[in-house]
């Protein structure tokens, strides 16, 4: 079995013809910075989750089996150079972008923090080392995807985001947001990659209130504390003058939350202890 790559949380192996094997760890990143810790759990969470979303999602995709705690089989194909982002609520990078008109929004949104938007917006980005939010016309003109691809992607994320939702509603979470990958098997355009807590926000219902930060189930709570102890902008300035941002050492309390709260947040929507 021969190494291929390793990305920001996950190592890929070539294991056949036409399988790949999807390694997870416990590795985290957050505003593309690599931190020196890892948060305990997070690679069997992501790992269970992706096999609970591809099984549970009525959407081809690539998941094959999972073969250990950390390990999936999934099948080789030609990836889309997109990332395919869907909002559910107003809340992230696009309070920015809408407050310097670099995003619309339909006439008559709610632009308090962490309203619901009044339909799920497609707002897919580059896939690259930091992501660049294209439309569909920027897309197309380089040369990302066709207009067919575009409109096929478009209908198949609100579509995959609204069953998620419901899924998660039903446990009792809020679905605020969803990256998606999609790749090319077979001439069609199926899901593939990885879909957990670092592909979405999730909110629990009970403590959700408009107007204020939520209590995130997802690695949120990582970009929160970066954000609130001046961290992010520090990134920022550090990539604005040709320096690599220098992670700090996350606190043991941070760690400690985000492994409860992903174990949480997965026994909850699967009913599956771990």
């Amino acid at each position: 079995m021969k190494f291929l790559t390793s990305g920001k949380v996950k190592d890929i192996y070539d294991y056949d013809r036409d399988l790949l094997l999807f390694k997870f760890s416990d590795r985290v990143s957050a505003f593309d910075v690599k931190f020196n810790q890892d948060i305990p759990r997070k690679g069997e969470i992501l790992c269970k989750f992706a096999e609970f979303w591809f099984d549970s999602l009525d959407v081809p995709n690539h998941f094959v089996r999972r073969i250990s705690n950390t390990e999936m089989l999934v099948k080789k194909m030609d990836m889309l150079p997109l990332e395919c982002v869907v909002r559910g609520y107003f809340y992230g990078s696009i309070i920015s972008r809408w407050k310097d008109s670099t995003v619309k929004l339909p006439d008559g949104t709610d632009t308090t923090i962490a309203a619901k938007l009044p339909e799920p917006i497609f707002d897919p980005t580059t896939k690259s080392e930091h992501d660049v939010p294209v439309d569909k016309d920027t897309s197309i003109s380089m040369g990302l995807v066709t207009e067919e691809q575009f409109d096929i992607l478009y209908t198949k994320s609100i579509t995959i985001y609204q069953q998620m939702a419901s899924i998660a509603d039903a446990a009792g979470f809020i679905l605020a947001d969803l990256k998606l990958e999609f790749g090319i098997l077979d001439d069609s355009i199926i899901l593939c990659d990885s879909v957990g807590p670092d592909e979405y926000r999730l909110w629990p219902k009970k403590s959700y209130s408009v107007g204020n930060t939520q209590e995130a189930h997802d690695k949120q709570i990582l970009r929160d504390w970066l954000t609130e102890h001046g961290y992010s902008k520090q990134f920022e300035i550090a990539r604005s003058t040709g320096k690599d941002p220098v992670p700090p050492k996350i606190p043991s309390d941070i760690i400690s939350k985000m492994t409860d709260r992903y174990v949480s947040s997965y026994q909850k929507i699967t009913g599956h202890a771990v």
